[in-house]
């Protein structure tokens, strides 16, 4: 597929790592010649310097001929520009714009068609959901939900006081007394797909698929004590503290965000009028602690630092704090984050990294196309949801009966209302909502891929 990525920095970079390692054919724009020149270095990609928006340059680039533009500038005037623009040359072009600003959030839904949008995104928007979603189950360090929120993987550290320290996956049962599958182990920065026989250790982090309606029950039985989050306290007040507050004010609980620049703290203080705005520095000791930061149910550092937040999220952790929640700009699957107490981690730009490849792969296969892309330890492995279609092969026939390809998992069986983690005498029909984990390096665009 031609993919033209508009605008080069993290997010652009991110994007071309994934999607040129998937075999699309990349043409990358961006004002600065050096980050160009790297990328090319780095990856088999076309490269033309210039305004993203300008039509001389997207037609340097190939507009004409390309199937997706993604505009991934820093202003969201030059990506709906660049989208607009594209769309005028090419009726037939998809586009998906980056979009952060609150302001356009009424405007582009309701006028993405006269934009030429096919797909707006906002990181921190989306962010901020699922720091929310984080916050309603304090046990888990990372929650990605499947089959309309039926089915959720979760992650979760075993530390020395786990009850499932030392345990062999096959006697699990006795202790969690619910329906699980652990699909993936996160051992020594190595992912493994765990058998039965497999022995759990002190440091793995582990990824758990489950009914959502079988997550508390889980926790209870693991010991992990949790209480409902009354109190949150925010460092920073950037666009996913300000999304995030709103989230929260709407579920009644108590909001104090630190900022520092004081213009910043006036006008959040207007557009969020039940949360405490607070003007100091998020990295002020003395300030935390005279703020009650050892009486907070959770603290979530999100300034546009990652340094700061890890220092903070680290002292968080040192008061006692039950649940910390740590932002980080440049992640892509960091093995060093993992060994510092930084409680759950959260990169708006993976999160809308992965909604962009799951548009990506649907274009290429309209049919059979991932309903749902979550990239998983560390991003060593994959959970990917198919929906299952008239053509999808072995329908009927029991798991145990069917060949998966190596390092290929089928985790859960979604029907209806009904959750299944599957056994040796499970199977699929059309209709129904699959969820596979791979953690190979090999790109599953269709179901059908997974047998062998």
């Amino acid at each position: 597929m031609k993919i033209i990525i508009a605008g080069n920095g993290k997010m652009g970079a991110n994007l071309t790592r994934k999607l040129s390692s998937e075999g699309h054919d990349l043409t990358l724009i961006d004002k600065s010649l050096k980050i160009l020149e790297e990328n090319q270095e780095r990856y088999d990609v076309m490269v033309v310097q210039g305004n993203c928006a300008s039509m001389n340059v997207l037609l340097q680039a190939g507009v004409m001929e390309a199937d997706l533009l993604i505009a991934m500038a820093e202003e969201d005037e030059i990506n709906l520009l660049c989208c607009m623009t594209a769309h005028g040359l090419n009726e037939k072009i998809h586009t998906i714009a980056r979009i952060r600003n609150p302001e356009y959030e009424e405007q582009i839904y309701s006028m993405g068609d006269m934009f030429g949008l096919s797909l707006s995104v906002n990181p921190e928007k989306q962010a901020a959901k699922e720091i929310e979603r984080l916050l309603k189950y304090p046990g888990f360090l990372k929650r990605d939900t499947f089959a309309k929120g039926r089915v959720e993987i979760v992650e979760l550290r075993i530390d020395e006081k786990s009850k499932l320290c030392n345990v062999k996956l096959n006697d699990m049962g006795s202790i969690v007394k619910c329906k699980i599958l652990v699909c993936t182990v996160l051992r020594d920065g190595d992912a493994i797909a765990p058998d039965g026989n497999f022995v759990l250790k002190e440091g793995d982090c582990i990824f758990v698929t489950a009914p959502t309606n079988e997550l508390a029950e889980l926790l209870r039985n693991l010991g992990i004590v949790t209480h409902k989050v009354k109190r949150v306290i925010l460092c920073g007040g950037g666009r996913v503290s300000f999304y995030l507050a709103k989230l929260l004010e709407k579920s009644n609980i108590a909001v104090q965000m630190i900022e520092k620049d004081e213009k910043r703290c006036i006008k959040l203080s207007d557009m969020l009028p039940s949360t405490c705005i607070i003007h100091g520095d998020a990295s002020d000791e003395f300030l935390l602690e005279s703020e009650g930061i050892s009486k907070s149910d959770a603290v979530v550092t999100l300034t546009g630092l990652d340094e700061l937040n890890m220092v903070v999220s680290a002292f968080s952790f040192s008061k006692g704090v039950p649940q910390v929640i740590t932002k980080v700009g440049r992640y892509g699957g960091s093995s060093i984050l993992n060994e510092l107490d930084l409680g759950s981690i959260i990169s708006p730009k993976e999160l809308c990294c992965n909604t962009i490849v799951r548009y990506v792969r649907a274009m290429g296969k309209q049919t059979g196309a991932a309903l749902a892309v979550h990239s998983i330890a560390e991003g060593h492995a994959e959970a990917i949801e198919f929906r299952v279609e008239a053509d999808t092969k072995n329908c009927g026939v029991p798991l145990k009966k069917i060949k998966l390809k190596k390092n290929v998992l089928l985790v859960c069986i979604s029907r209806g209302n009904r959750t299944e983690i599957p056994n040796g005498d499970s199977f699929f029909n059309k209709g129904d909502r699959v969820i596979v984990v791979t953690n190979g390096d090999r790109v599953i665009s269709q179901l059908n891929e997974v047998f062998e």
